[in-house]
């Protein structure tokens, strides 16, 4: 399984907050889903309200 590095921001009360996180995953497909679920459950968030910028897979070391 391969690692991405998700970045975005999402709405806020004080307006959007910036945020980067890395997820396991097969594919990019799955890391953004994985990353909507996530910050979504713990910001209580729809996924209208979460803007995924960018999308890396971390090279392996």
């Amino acid at each position: 399984m391969s690692q991405f590095t998700v970045s975005g921001r999402y709405q806020s009360r004080d307006g959007y907050r910036q945020f980067e996180t890395t997820v396991d995953a097969p594919n990019e497909d799955v890391a953004r889903e994985r990353v909507y679920a996530n910050v979504g459950s713990r910001h209580g968030l729809k996924r209208v309200q979460i803007d995924l910028e960018e999308v890396e897979e971390v090279a392996a070391a």
